[in-house]
């Protein structure tokens, strides 16, 4: 059994009403495959008993000598990975591959190659079952994984999207309706991250090494620029905040304390403006729930600012449980659970997949609600 099946399959059985979202009263069993990146994970999801058994596997050692992903090897390690991880899914789930109802699969955005594998295995499953298949937006599922928390949240919502590719803020109406309120201008926060670290000579993945390092940092001996924290647009910039630390790095460092206090100066710098951002994107929408989702949400620096920013301001901020802020089954599962029932409520359901595609590039802003058939 995978870690982040031992850790939360059993405290995820919530059922999609009790999150605000619509529910058939006869529940749907979707099997569903993460492949974008450098996490093979695959998940069952049932719209009436919650997550019933996941596998996850992690290439972070595959590329960390190579300091940053190669996609050719992330393809190739999803070709290996996935049916395995598939069975051990099922297994946990205690159902065989004919009681699937459904099929999802990340379609984008992502790695071309990665994406191809989960497509293919998806659409093949779901065509050799002669069930429903459908490609999910990974960002919606990012955004929606805060469902399978023991707390989930209600839409509308406002959320914070913050990963190593993406820094969004977006208004969540319901399923399909997200409106952008703001964009990173230029690098990511999970990409400031990995630069960061990069230049502090650590290893890759750069983010929780950073942060483990600045564990040890005393705040005060440097100071980073925050960009855009006064400025009066949802939008983030971090390239700016990337290059004072080149300077400082370039500047000399006296000693390991050195480091670490460069650290942890660099980590409050990205968390100041994604936790001012995101509060006040809540106060300028007049929402008071807040989700952070993707994989910048499991920094606990973080999560200390918005939990105190909440009390102070009386809204209310869920995270996803932290095995599942990483890509992962799970939130495929979940989201393509979600988008199946919409469009059959709706008068449409999915059919049998005939073939499929992916799509490396695709704004999550481009998605659009299921809306009921005229007449």
């Amino acid at each position: 059994m995978g870690q982040a099946s031992r850790q939360h399959a059993g405290n995820a059985r919530r059922r999609p009403e009790d999150t605000g979202t619509a529910c058939n009263t006869t529940p749907m069993r979707v099997l569903g495959i993460e492949t974008s990146c450098d996490e093979t994970g695959v998940a069952v999801y049932c719209t009436r008993d919650g997550l019933l058994g996941q596998a996850l596997h992690s290439q972070v050692a595959m590329h960390e000598r190579y300091g940053g992903v190669v996609p050719e090897l992330a393809s190739r390690d999803h070709i290996r990975r996935v049916l395995p991880l598939a069975r051990q899914a099922l297994g946990e789930s205690g159902l065989s591959l004919a009681q699937i109802d459904a099929v999802a699969w990340t379609q984008g955005p992502g790695l071309a190659g990665a994406l191809l594998v989960g497509s293919g295995v998806g659409a093949s499953l779901a065509w050799a079952l002669g069930r429903p298949g459908i490609g999910v937006h990974h960002l919606e599922g990012h955004l929606l994984s805060p469902l399978l928390a023991d707390e989930a949240p209600q839409m509308p919502f406002v959320a914070l999207l913050a990963s190593g590719g993406h820094t969004q803020l977006m208004a969540v109406e319901s399923i399909g309706r997200y409106r952008l309120l703001g964009d990173t201008l230029d690098d990511a926060a999970g990409e400031a991250f990995d630069k960061s670290a990069k230049l502090l000579g650590l290893g890759y993945p750069g983010g929780p090494a950073l942060s483990k390092l600045g564990e040890a940092g005393r705040p005060g001996r440097f100071r980073l620029p925050r960009p855009l924290l006064h400025d009066d647009s949802l939008n983030f910039s971090f390239s700016g905040l990337k290059t004072a630390v080149r300077t400082a790095v370039g500047g000399g460092l006296a000693d390991d304390a050195a480091r670490a206090d460069l650290a942890l100066e660099v980590e409050s710098a990205i968390t100041e403006v994604l936790a001012a951002k995101a509060v006040r994107a809540v106060r300028a929408s007049g929402c008071e729930r807040l989700v952070i989702a993707g994989g910048v949400s499991a920094n606990r620096q973080l999560r200390q600012r918005l939990a105190e920013a909440q009390r102070r301001q009386g809204f209310r901020c869920y995270f996803p449980p932290p095995a599942l802020c990483t890509d992962n089954g799970a939130m495929i599962a979940l989201a393509g659970a979600l988008r199946l029932q919409a469009m059959a409520e709706a008068g449409h359901p999915a059919g049998i997949p005939s073939g499929f595609s992916v799509r490396p590039r695709w704004p999550l802003e481009s998605l659009e609600p299921v809306t009921a058939q005229p007449g």
